[in-house]
């Protein structure tokens, strides 16, 4: 029961075609269209973009009489649309109808081109009655531009002991952006939107900083577990939305970070962890769409199983809720991992681990691909680009930290995962190499990376961190689309921390389908700039900057870590350098003086900037209470 429009696809980018539609602003102008269209005695749809069916997923026409479907293209002829095969809209004025339904945004030009074969009496409408207001707009001559959609949501709660902040910067002005501004709808359980409100950026980099108590004082709320929607309008250069989300609670016990939930619903979703003995393991399904999502449309399964349980409950438009995977798949346990059907129906959704201790932790998993297959070309690329794909994740310092690694399927066609863990030294020396062999997709192999270091007399830097690789020895094909969660646990407390992301190829000259990847424009990405937001003292931020290598690339980096104000202005800068195939781990108050700390503000952050290689970079808090945070940076 899979949603039947495309959200992104890998060639062509994100689709906005479901964003336009499923605004909230666009939402609230739904009632007024569809109630002239079911007025209507008779209707025609002219759908000359081949979308009618997607238009259908989120506009309810039911109850529309629909009486002929028109198209342009000769190709999309005898198609069955809603029901009704497809005509030329050269027939168009022999239609008994008396309204037109241009099926397509900015029908202007589209209209004009058949005007002489609409008859007098015909009523035109199209989905510009959908229209958010221009001024919203970057580029209003083309309104499905992916830079009019800048969009995303966020998981956000609060209540009396709970509470949820996002951090993120105004990375817009630096494309050119000057009158950009941050508009919000926050939405309850249910899906009711209970705030809104917007936030001028300007044109410098600001911070931008939301905090779910600031918002409940402001609005006057009581408790709530939703999500925010995001809209950056009037922007250029990018049309993503990349925030980090802490979630923490008042006695310091909770802290967890997790970040932006990729704005394009996917069809299956990988990399949920089943729970540990002891733990309670929560999916967060949060509908992403003006449609409720309908009871058994939303199922899960054990990796590599055939067995699927769905959610025989329905969640209404932005609507959220909680599932407990134990309820629903009870006996399965970590390091097994659990397949979602999303069917579009949701951004990548949350997780959320309460432990043996009661402390929770907040993680998200990842897109499984179903675009890809297995690439033949990868064993051969050795011979050019040394390791190829490579996966790096932190070793913390095992005196205090326990680090494990389980590689995850990513993409439905993927049968098996040959895989090796490389173990690093913070100078980047190799320490162990760990062959997993060609583990089939159902396998429950998590790697104990501090086991491994003791084994081999520890790390001299005190710290590491680890490189999935591809190992084809045994067999088994790849795809480049290697994954791993990755997970953290404090020996002393208990708590712990979740993360997971994909395997890219660094640091070298070749490029090979797309990669290494830029942060703007075509491939190579060969410089950094990374973004880390900074924790309120006492809380201690960390940061590990991981640098690595492909092919061998310049024996050091030259790293700059940039201290900024709540405006985007540069208070104080640091420069490092990071061994090639090694790391750095830094805190924050170590790095800046309190001084600089002070003149820069409750609301500064971090920019670290490398114009002669690409880093990889994960970010934390501490607290004093034995909770941490840890996820993977972004870049801009």
């Amino acid at each position: 029961m899979a949603l039947r429009f495309e959200t992104f696809n890998n060639r062509t980018g994100g689709n906005c075609l479901f964003k336009a539609i499923g605004h909230p602003l666009a939402v609230r102008r739904l009632p007024a269209l569809c109630a002239q269209l079911v007025g209507a005695r008779a209707v025609a749809l002219y759908d000359p973009n081949g979308v009618a069916d997607a238009v259908a997923e989120l506009v309810d026409l039911s109850g529309v009489a629909v009486r002929h479907v028109f198209v342009q293209r000769i190709e999309d002829l005898g198609r069955s649309v809603l029901g009704r095969l497809t005509q030329p809209v050269s027939e168009l004025p022999a239609a008994d109808v008396d309204l037109l339904f241009v099926v397509a945004f900015d029908d202007a030009r589209l209209v004009r081109h058949i005007r002489h074969l609409i008859p007098d009496h015909v009523t035109v409408v199209s989905l510009d009655a959908l229209r958010i207001p221009d001024a919203m707009l970057s580029r209003a001559e083309r309104y499905l531009d992916p830079l009019n959609f800048a969009t995303n949501f966020a998981f956000f709660r609060d209540d009396e002991r709970l509470h949820t902040r996002l951090a993120t910067a105004n990375y817009w002005a630096r494309y050119g952006a000057r009158d950009a501004a941050l508009w919000c709808v926050l939405f309850d359980a249910t899906g009711k939107p209970i705030a809104e409100w917007e936030t001028p950026l300007g044109d410098n980099e600001r911070a931008i900083v939301i905090d779910s108590q600031a918002v409940r004082r402001r609005f006057g709320l009581g408790a709530f577990a939703g999500q925010l929607f995001l809209h950056v309008v009037r922007v250029t250069g990018h049309d993503v939305v990349k925030y980090a989300l802490d979630t923490f609670s008042d006695d310091g016990i909770e802290l967890s970070c997790t970040h932006d939930a990729n704005s394009w619903p996917a069809d299956f979703y990988a990399g949920l962890p089943a729970p540990a003995a002891g733990e309670s393991v929560v999916l967060w399904v949060q509908n992403s769409h003006p449609t409720p999502i309908p009871a058994g449309a939303f199922g899960l399964n054990v990796m590599g199983r055939p067995d699927i349980v769905t959610l025989d409950a329905e969640i209404p438009a932005f609507g959220s809720h909680a599932l407990e995977i134990g309820r629903v798949l009870p006996g399965v346990a970590w390091p097994a991992q659990i397949e979602v059907r999303a069917g579009k129906h949701a951004v990548r959704p949350r997780y959320e681990v309460v432990g043996r201790t009661g402390r929770r932790r907040i993680a998200h998993v990842n897109v499984e691909r179903v675009d890809l297959e297995p690439d033949p070309r990868l064993p051969e690329l050795a011979n050019l680009m040394g390791k190829g794909y490579i996966l790096p994740a932190p070793i913390l310092p095992p005196d205090r930290w326990r680090s494990l690694a389980l590689p995850t399927p990513m993409a439905t066609t993927q049968t098996t995962l040959p895989v090796a863990a490389i173990v690093v030294d913070g100078s980047g020396r190799e320490m162990v190499r760990r062959r997993l062999g060609c583990l089939p997709r159902d396998h429950a192999t998590a790697v104990d990376l501090t086991a491994a270091v003791e084994a081999a007399g520890g790390l001299p830097s005190g710290f590491g961190h680890v490189e999935l690789v591809y190992d084809f020895a045994d067999g088994g094909a790849g795809d480049g689309w290697l994954h791993g969660l990755f997970r953290y646990e404090d020996r002393t407390s208990g708590h712990a921390a979740d993360t997971s992301f994909g395997a890219h190829i660094f640091n070298t000259a070749l490029t090979y389908r797309n990669e290494p990847q830029s942060y703007n424009g075509p491939a190579p990405g060969l410089s950094t700039r990374l973004y880390l937001r900074l924790g309120a003292l006492p809380t201690e931020t960390l940061c590990q900057l991981i640098y690595p290598a492909s092919t061998p690339w310049h024996a050091t980096s030259t790293t700059e870590i940039v201290l900024r104000d709540d405006v985007g202005r540069d208070i104080a800068t640091r420069r490092v350098a990071v061994p090639c195939g090694g790391s750095h781990l830094f805190l924050a108050t170590e790095t800046f003086t309190e001084a600089e700390r002070r003149a820069a503000g409750s609301e500064a952050y971090v920019m670290i900037r490398d114009a002669t290689c690409r880093l990889f970079g994960y970010h934390g808090l501490l607290n004093g209470h034995g909770a941490f945070s840890l996820d993977h940076m972004f870049g801009f």
